[in-house]
């Protein structure tokens, strides 16, 4: 049992839950290519068996993200989950069609980005939410992001709130996005509510919820590696040259540097890379 499941994540689990939930009904390895908080739900895709030595292909995946930003409300985890820092008066006339769509478009494009105190990332070898839970300042550098496409999908005035789609690449701390939106509307705000639609290729529509899976139907869910290489273009090989790719031993081919699909005998063995006009084996499932 070799690949990847889409997951649909529920609110409350931990990616780490979910991992320990399909290990125990696949019996295999199993690993995440990036994961999400508790309280965010959506696209979690997880690696099967040898679908996790896929994972250095997968990691750097662009994401889209359905977001809820709730104004005049600071919190100190920039979610729905931390304590209250800060309250404010909103002023309707911020919330506009007009105004919202030219604050959210202004965030187009590469820029740099401050990542939430309330993060995994290490400082000096201590993640910053460990600094956070201590009330301990720490110096935080911004990180290089970029926002491909971000578009208002609708406004509640009545709860000075709105939400957007946004499509941004690996690193892109959702929550530090709604901030800084709520500061160039002049005001406050948090990120209320996280749904993930898509990492990569993977969306939505391809995801199960964890509570639907099972021992009976995990393999009709699970995406090949073979399919997951679909569009690479295929390198056959004899029985000799099979023996010797196995054995770890370059072999010369004149085809452009880039991933190949191994087949012999029109069985799939696993990938390929060819540099230099070498080819060394890579993954191998057979």
């Amino acid at each position: 049992m070799n690949g990847i499941v889409i997951i649909n994540k529920s609110k409350g689990y931990t990616s780490h839950d979910i991992v320990a939930k399909v290990k125990k009904i696949t019996g295999e390895k199993v690993g995440h290519t990036g994961t999400l908080d508790p309280l965010a739900i959506g696209v979690l895709p997880l690696l099967i068996g040898k679908g996790t030595l896929c994972s250095k292909y997968l990691m750097n995946h662009d994401k889209t993200y359905t977001v809820v930003l709730k104004l005049g409300i600071k919190k100190s985890t920039g979610d729905e989950e931390g304590d209250i820092l800060q309250q404010e008066v909103v002023d309707e006339k911020i919330l506009d069609e007009n105004n919202v769509k030219i604050v959210l478009e202004s965030f187009l494009g590469e820029q740099e980005q401050i990542p939430p105190i309330y993060s995994a990332i290490k400082v000096n070898g201590k993640k910053l939410y460990e600094y956070a839970r201590k009330g301990q300042q720490v110096e935080i550098q911004p990180r290089k992001i970029t926002i491909y496409d971000i578009q208002l999908l609708k406004i509640d005035k009545a709860n000075l709130e709105f939400q957007f789609e946004v499509s941004c690449s690996k690193g892109t701390y959702i929550r530090s996005l709604c901030e800084d939106i709520a500061e160039k509307m002049g005001t406050i705000g948090y990120m209320k509510e996280l749904q993930r639609t898509r990492v990569g290729t993977f969306t939505i529509d391809q995801s199960i919820p964890l509570e639907d899976l099972n021992e009976e139907n995990v393999e009709e869910h699970i995406i090949t590696v073979e399919n997951l290489f679909k569009d690479l273009k295929n390198i056959d090989l004899n029985e000799k040259k099979l023996q010797l790719f196995l054995n770890g031993v370059k072999l010369s081919f004149n085809l452009k540097d880039g991933i190949y699909k191994i087949y012999s005998n029109q069985q799939f063995i696993g990938i390929g890379v060819v540099k230099d006009k070498l080819l060394k084996r890579d993954i191998v499932l057979a």
